[in-house]
């Protein structure tokens, strides 16, 4: 089937006031219920395949009758052929095609949100972060931080964990914490308020909790691992944020299931020691590497810089919210540029270059005019042979004639 635009369309559009009134309502509309509910409906990606089928086969039909138009005038409009320039038999087609994209990138992006924001969060949780916190008195050290005013390794440690959980969806995260010294102990258990996390993580002396002696960081490591056993399967972020100044009892041989990621975060100066009670005290940073390849995780020495952002978006434990649709955003952005350029191209193109060639040049080439002399020639000739006769040179030849005759 062929389909030319013979006609320009009609270009319909509202007054002034109609639009002010639109766009004053549209807000208020989306906001019902029921705009609600049409927002909700379009999000499934089941609708928005139908509402772009349905869309297709709509512009289909219009393309049939449309093309059955033209063909009553084929002749009138390509000459005597009836038939227009080769190229156009694709145009039905993209121009169905163009309108599916065209309505299936519109219900996309009307739909969209980058930045959701939920005050309830989720019953279940997707994800979890496991904090292995050192509570030992050598965290109370005063020589963290990126700042020329040093902060305890404490302090600091609980800003690099904060600066992490800032960059990851709370609403489906929950963070349980696990303090060790001598021994360990949970602190807090899938929490998913942050204030909590930063109260409990801003230098509180919880060594006083704890016999002294030796910090034992696998006991620490080993308790939480304990705590994450009954989670789903690659669901849990592992955290251990320690000064490394560490003796005791063996490492864990086996992560359970739930364990998808592993960071140790060193705090404290590597390169200058601290005398505490007697005995040296700086961050340990050759063992904080050995127990991260125990875990099969990362080491990241924290005491100035915080975890990087790429370090994060590299652990298969975190699904960002907010980026998670980027890909079908451009693409819903290549879909409306793709189909509303081939629409909006599809008109002028036939209008110019729909009829052949052929009949195009006959058309524009122009008519030849006659020279002035044919022209009085053809005039003159014609004039003579529409010249009524004259009455009295018909009376004379009949008087002419002889009498036997007349």
């Amino acid at each position: 089937m062929v389909s030319l635009q013979l006609l320009p369309s009609a270009t319909v559009g509202f007054p002034c006031d109609a639009a002010t009134a639109w766009s004053s309502w549209l807000p208020v509309c989306a906001a019902s219920p029921a705009g609600t509910w049409a927002a909700e409906t379009l999000r499934n990606p089941g609708v928005l395949l139908m509402l772009a089928l349905a869309i297709m086969a709509l512009v289909a039909v219009a393309e049939w009758f449309h093309a059955k138009r033209i063909a009553r005038v084929a002749r009138l409009a390509f000459g005597s052929t009836g038939k227009p320039a080769l190229w156009t038999a694709v145009v039905p087609g993209a121009r169905i095609v163009a309108a599916g994209l065209l309505a299936w990138g519109l219900g996309f992006l009307a739909t969209y949100d980058p930045i959701e924001i939920d005050t309830r969060p989720a019953k279940n949780a997707s994800q979890h972060v496991l904090l292995c916190f050192d509570a030992s008195p050598s965290m109370h050290i005063a020589d963290a931080g990126p700042d020329k005013e040093k902060v305890s390794r404490a302090v600091w440690g609980g800003k690099v964990v904060q600066a992490i959980l800032d960059r990851l969806d709370m609403d489906i995260t929950r963070v349980t914490i696990v303090a060790f010294y001598t021994d360990a102990l949970p602190i807090v258990k899938e929490t998913f308020d942050k204030e909590v996390v930063r109260n409990v993580l801003d230098g509180l002396p919880m060594y006083a909790a704890f016999e002294p002696g030796g910090t034992d960081v696998n006991k620490g490591v080993l308790e939480a691992l304990e705590q994450a056993r009954p989670w789903p399967k690659k669901s849990a972020l592992l955290v251990v944020v320690t000064d490394g100044d560490t003796a005791g009892s063996a490492p864990p041989n086996r992560l359970p299931s739930s364990i998808a990621d592993s960071i140790v975060v060193g705090v404290g100066d590597s390169n200058r020691t601290t005398p505490l009670w007697g005995r040296p005290s700086r961050q340990d940073s050759a063992s904080l590497r050995q127990l991260a390849a125990r875990l099969g995780g990362l080491y990241h020495d924290g005491n100035v810089k915080h975890l990087p952002s790429s370090v994060l978006e590299r652990l298969s434990m975190i699904q960002p919210r907010v980026g998670a649709d980027v890909a079908l955003r451009d693409l819903a952005l290549f879909a409306v540029g793709l189909g509303g350029f081939t629409l909006a191209l599809a008109t002028p193109a036939l209008l110019v270059l729909g009829q052949p060639r052929a009949y195009a040049r006959s058309r524009s080439r122009p008519v030849p005019m006659p020279s002035p002399a044919f022209r009085s020639k053809v005039q003159g000739k014609g004039a003579g042979q529409h010249a009524r006769p004259d009455r009295s040179a018909t009376s004379a030849s009949h008087s002419s004639l002889p009498e036997s005759l007349a």
